[in-house]
Formats: structure tokens, sequence, C-alpha cells
């Protein structure tokens, strides 16, 4: 499978256009993980060419990097591995965010949190660089000037190769823009999360800022194969999200059914095309999509090969129309 490939900022650093993203095998608010799948997942984007590797330490209290660590021994040189810093649990500096598992988890992106989160998440992942460190949430105590320093200093030390920042408003990516070295952002942007299109995407666009989106699926909403039967239990964050209403994935059957010729004229599932619909976007550089086990990994492995015409876009986009004016939550 030939992937298509696109450069992260001006770093010099290039990857697959769809990358495997890892909340999910981190387990927290996915109702667990299994780590042999899990890891199985992650050969087998390798294997179908995707090398963007998306991960935090967040991700189940850093069981999310130390599985993918322990994928990615002897295949290191194969995978573009994406991390972040800035939620933090071994300080109460910064502002609290939310708890996990008992433990606090604070908003901090200051000098010493970033040295002391590189060299643990290196720890985790066996490696001895990162190639995308983002901050993860903006930290309000903390000015952008020294976080940006002390990435900075990250970058000519040669523990990271490019720099990127996530969960910003337009004010927060001025603010990068103008400490300088921001290669790229990472957002939520999906057909029914186009927040980033008013002001974020402007501002990357005219600076040479790589968009990196994450719930390209919205949460599997998108995928195809959430039927309206599906129960979803434990701490699973879809349990009592509205857009999973019953009534809400009744009305995303019909959208999918509205673009299944689309999907067969490319011999290609719902969900593929609507990550390939997302790599079509102006300014949207890569595709983040999670996948907990080989068969999801290749099936989104496979939208990073198809391209669609304009025509077919055009056609989507009028089912998203369409759908969104009766979409609930």
């Amino acid at each position: 499978m030939v992937q298509i490939m696109r450069e992260i900022g001006a770093s010099g650093v290039s990857a697959s256009a769809v990358g495997l993203g890892t909340w999910a095998i981190g387990g927290w608010m996915w109702g667990g993980t299994d780590e042999a799948e899990s890891i199985a997942a992650i050969h087998a984007s390798l294997e179908a060419g995707v090398t963007l590797i998306d991960t935090a330490p967040a991700y189940g209290l850093g069981r999310a990097e130390e599985i993918v660590g322990k994928a990615l021994e002897g295949r290191r040189e194969q995978a573009v591995i994406a991390t972040k810093c800035g939620l933090v649990w071994h300080t109460d500096k910064g502002r609290h965010f939310f708890d996990q598992d008992g433990k606090p988890v604070h908003r901090y992106l200051g000098r010493d949190g970033i040295f002391h989160e590189i060299d643990e998440s290196l720890k985790q992942l066996k490696t001895d660089y990162i190639d995308l460190y983002i901050t993860h949430w903006q930290d309000p105590t903390t000015p952008v000037e020294e976080t940006m320093d002390a990435l900075k200093d990250l970058k000519k030390a040669g523990k990271i190769r490019a720099i990127g920042a996530s969960n910003l408003d337009a004010g927060d990516l001025k603010t990068y823009i103008a400490a300088g070295g921001l290669d790229a952002i990472q957002e939520r942007f999906s057909m029914i999360d186009r927040g980033i299109e008013a002001e974020l995407l402007p501002l990357t666009t005219a600076n040479g800022i790589s968009i990196l989106s994450y719930s390209s699926l919205a949460l599997g909403l998108l995928s195809g194969t959430i039927g309206p039967d599906r129960v979803f239990s434990g701490d699973d964050q879809r349990k009592d999200n509205p857009r999973f209403s019953v009534a809400n994935r009744q009305k995303v059957a019909r959208f999918a059914d509205a673009i299944r010729p689309i999907a067969e004229a490319h011999g290609a599932t719902i969900a593929q095309v609507v990550i390939a619909w997302t790599l079509a976007q102006p300014g949207v550089t890569f595709a983040l999509c999670g996948a907990r086990n080989p068969a999801q990994a290749k099936d989104n492995a496979r939208a990073g090969t198809i391209g669609l015409s304009r025509e077919e876009t055009s056609t989507i986009d009028t089912a998203i129309a369409s759908w969104l004016a009766v979409m609930d939550g």
C-alpha cells in the first residue's frame, strides 16, 4: 500500500498523511485495553505504510506510551513518533485539569516540567528522540515564550525534531507564531467538528504550519460500524454523549447510505471515505485515527491511498449539510 506522505511544517520531517492515534490504546475512557491486540494494531499500521504514531503520557498515565515503546522495539526507524507534554501528575504546579485514577492532573508547561516529561517519555517509548513534541493542553500560568524556549533547547539537544501545540485558540496560536519555531498544531476536526476553519486554519496556512486532525472519525461515530443497537459500558466516554444517541446513530446510518456509492467506486469502506475527505480539506495535513486491533488499523491505513475527485468531495459536502441539518448534539 503506497501511502500519501506529507511534511510536518518546516521541520524536514515527513510522515504518512494517515496517522495512528493511541488514546484508545491507553485504555482510559475507552473501557480498558488489550496490550497484545494494541501492539498488533501498531505493527499492522507500520506494515500498511502508516509511519505517524501519535501518543501522549496522559493516555492511561503512561500506558499508551509504554505499549507504543514495546511495539516499536526493533522497528523505531519505521515510525515517526508524536507525543506530548503539559499534562502532569508529578507536581501540583500549573492549573488543575482533572483527576485520573485518583491522581490530580495539572496543565503545566514550565521549563522544569517539560524537561521532566521528555525524559519520562523517552524512557517509556524506548527511544532517544521524539519526532514531533506537542504541548497537549495550554497552561495559562506559564508564558508561551518560556515553553517555546524549553522546546527549542530540546530540539538543539537532539531530543526532539519538530515542535507542535494542541488545543489552542487563535490568541494562543498567534503567540506561538510570534515566538517562532512552531511546526504543527493538533486539533479536533471532522465532518461534525469544524471549528478550526474560522480562525486557526487561516493562520496555519499563512504561516506554513501543519494541522493534525484528531477524532477524525468523531470517536467512531463516522466509522459506519456503530449501529443503533450498540451499547457502551464502563468508563467508555461515548456512553452518555448525546451525539451517540440511538436517534443520531440512525441519522448517521442514512448519511452513510448517501455516500456509499462513492465508497463502492473506490472499493472502500465508509470510514475510509470519511478519512479521505478529511485529508482533502485545504490546510489539513494529517488525519489521526484510532485503532485497537489489526483489522481497524488496516482499514484506516487504506484511507491514505484514496484520492477523491472534486465531484466526489462536492457530493459528500452536500450529504454532510443535509445530515447536519437534522443532527442532535
